[in-house]
């Protein structure tokens, strides 16, 4: 029994609506990456560890909690960075602490925190998990964890959040070369899980 016209045409649809679904799936910036909020499991607040340290941001309640043997660097007024270095001097770990600047909002942060990068510079930036509603020591906030590479060719992977506390809405970010990620994760976690705004 041959099969009904209407059949075959739905049929050729659905084959074709397939057949673009992969081919944007294979061009990566195209289609929208899941959010994969299960990649936030581990965010329970926390202290700040007894061995550590937490430096308050200027004129802000918010405090950025620094690992041992982490050193301050330079970066934007009102901000406050400290990194770790490699054998070799290279940026190790990166953790970072900014009061909210503009447009951002726990609501649109895994689309703002895209876009500012690449308004920054960056290319190859790649959404690879988000989640809202997550609960901090002082507030509730939105993660993304992403991936992308510099200006300068450096890649980093980052884990950024933005707390609304009870005094300040504030932005983390946690980041790491790619091969030292596996490394630096459960501090940069740690250093997450305890910060305060």
């Amino acid at each position: 029994m041959s099969a009904h016209p209407r059949t075959i045409a739905l049929a050729a649809f659905l084959a074709l609506a397939g057949i673009a679904a992969f081919a944007a799936a294979g061009r990566g910036g195209d289609k929208p990456a899941q959010p994969h909020p299960q990649a936030f499991d581990w965010l329970r607040p926390a202290s700040v560890p007894g061995s550590w340290s937490a430096r308050r941001l200027p004129g802000s309640p918010a405090r950025l909690p620094v690992p041992p043997g982490w050193r301050s660097a330079r970066s934007d007024p009102g901000t406050r960075t400290v990194i770790s270095r490699g054998p070799s001097g290279e940026i190790a770990g990166y953790l970072n602490a900014t009061p909210r600047q503009g447009e951002e909002s726990l609501a649109s942060w895994d689309s703002f925190r895209v876009d500012h990068n690449r308004d920054e510079g960056d290319r190859d930036v790649d959404l690879l998990a988000a989640a809202s509603g997550l609960r901090f020591g002082t507030g509730r906030g939105s993660c993304v964890l992403d991936s992308y590479r510099t200006e300068t060719d450096a890649r980093y992977r980052e884990l950024a959040c933005i707390v609304a506390g009870r005094a300040a809405t504030t932005v983390i970010v946690a980041a790491a070369p790619p091969r030292q990620w596996r490394a630096e994760a459960p501090t940069l976690r740690r250093a997450i899980a305890a910060f305060t705004t």
